[in-house]
């Protein structure tokens, strides 16, 4: 029997209260099971954490001695417990280290996905999907208008800019993955990055992910090169160089807005579009899905006669 309380939306976070944990809390808490390690899902502070061990890694790497008491270093497919409930993290295809965590009380499966994406992605791990009685699934673009293009065919375009190009990209996971497409597939461009990034693409060469080459942004060297030099950098110091003369401005994302007044348009994007989330719910076969991170709206219209859709 489905719990509908089983996982509720409370101020900390995401809650179990059948076993006195959070799903990604936002404040520090006694027990916190973490899927990956972007800022909004990782918060510093918790007493005892559960996860893969780059997230741990990253963890520490940002939030240094405040990155929480206790570690549980989880692989994935490991089964654990916290009190009652069973729990088990899978790749979820989203950043190095992301899961998503099904979880099993009273012989009902619940799993959620975190932020995931079906896409291909040499950088991270495959997201592996388990059949569920409920799917709790992030929904950021769950909208019947959003297909995410093919990375490699996005990618491409640079080859078409001879001139250097500035980059906007998050620090993780979006820098990582752009870094090797482009050493795949834009073989003439030289990668240069900001300060921010160049320790998390240390970070994933330390967990065995190959990027490629890459080196610290030098500005002398940008000086002196103009042509194919790529500087990777992060969303803030992007805007604060929008109006940087001699270079193609360009920010990978999959949302729109972020490509409005750039040079080139670049949509790669981490998350799971509308079609991927579709798919998601025919390989999981829930008899209800909760939704989070997102507007839920359409997936629930769009399943108004054949499943519950419940936004939390």
């Amino acid at each position: 029997m489905i719990l509908s309380d089983f996982i509720v939306n409370s101020k900390e976070g995401l809650y179990c209260k059948y076993a006195d944990f959070y799903l990604d809390p936002q404040v520090p808490v006694k027990n916190a099971v973490i899927s990956h390690a972007h800022g909004d899902h990782a918060k510093a502070g918790n007493q005892n954490i559960y996860c893969s061990a780059f997230t741990a890694d990253l963890m520490r790497l940002r939030f240094k001695k405040n990155a929480g008491a206790t570690f549980q270093i989880l692989d994935y497919h490991q089964n654990f417990e916290i009190g009652e409930v069973q729990l088990e993290l899978l790749p979820a295809g989203h950043i190095l280290g992301s899961a998503m965590v099904k979880m099993t009380y009273q012989n009902c499966i619940y799993l959620y996905t975190g932020d995931f994406k079906l896409q291909a992605d040499e950088t991270c791990e495959a997201a592996v999907l388990c059949k569920a009685n409920v799917l709790i699934t992030e929904t950021t673009f769950a909208h019947p208008a959003t297909q995410h293009p093919n990375p490699e065919t996005e990618i491409a375009k640079l080859n078409n800019i001879s001139g250097n190009i500035m980059l906007g990209v998050y620090g993780l996971g979006k820098a990582q993955r752009i870094t090797q497409l482009i050493n795949k597939h834009c073989l003439q461009k030289k990668i240069h990055l900001h300060y921010s990034i160049f320790p998390v693409h240390q970070l994933y060469q330390k967990h065995g992910v190959n990027l490629g080459s890459f080196q610290h942004y030098d500005r002398k060297w940008l000086k002196n090169n103009n042509q194919q030099q790529v500087y990777m950098v992060p969303p803030l110091t992007f805007r604060s160089y929008r109006n940087a003369f001699g270079v193609t401005k360009i920010f990978a994302s999959g949302w729109q807005n972020l490509q409005h007044g750039n040079d080139e348009t670049l949509f790669i994007s981490d998350h799971a579009d509308w079609q991927e989330i579709l798919d998601t719910v025919k390989e999981v076969n829930p008899s209800e899905i909760w939704t989070t991170h997102g507007e839920g709206e359409h997936l629930k219209a769009y399943f108004r006669t054949s499943l519950r859709v419940k936004i939390l």
